[in-house]
């Protein structure tokens, strides 16, 4: 398809008259979409009036009972939760789902003074594990000594790494509860 000189004059006027970019294409035929709004911007057209509605067939107006109606917000009726397969059995109710309790990190007491590292003091056998606000003074990484090939300490390595089947029954777990 090619710009005519009658369809450029016709995509000028539809333009002008508030139409969408897909109302302009299907008015003009064989033309796309983003191929009216390519045309438009190497034109420079710009400022078209406002329309009110969106679509060119005018809308009629609703008798007014349904307005009443559809002002009002329609309660939802109460039907069960259910996800995945099950989202066709009506008889399943809500499983009550504990919620993930967050890591609890040891006491700082539990990572002497003398063991807790800075940036500046790690080395390749020290636990890297960041304990505190990076923002705040007391900021801190664990320090213990850790594994060779091991980031982390014991303790943190059972926090940082979980078998994958203790993944899985977490991730079905927050699953069920969202």
């Amino acid at each position: 398809m090619s710009w005519t000189n009658e369809r450029v004059e016709l995509l000028k006027k539809l333009w002008s008259d508030g139409l969408s970019a897909s109302q302009i294409a299907g008015e003009l035929g064989g033309v796309t979409r983003n191929a009216v709004i390519g045309k438009v911007h190497r034109l420079g057209l710009s400022g078209r009036a406002k329309t009110t509605t969106t679509s060119s067939k005018p809308r009629r107006a609703r008798p007014a009972g349904t307005q009443a109606a559809a002002a009002t917000p329609k309660k939802p009726s109460p039907q069960p939760m259910t996800q995945g397969a099950n989202a066709l059995k009506a008889d399943i109710s809500p499983v009550p789902v504990a919620k993930p309790q967050p890591v609890v990190e040891p006491v700082a007491e539990l990572v002497p003074i003398s063991k807790r590292a800075t940036i500046l003091t790690l080395t390749e056998r020290t636990c890297k594990w960041p304990i505190g606000d990076p923002a705040t003074e007391d900021f801190y990484f664990c320090g213990r000594q850790s594994d060779a090939g091991v980031p982390y300490c014991a303790h943190h390595c059972k926090v940082a790494y979980q078998p994958v089947s203790d993944r899985r029954r977490d991730r079905k777990v927050v699953a069920q509860a969202g």
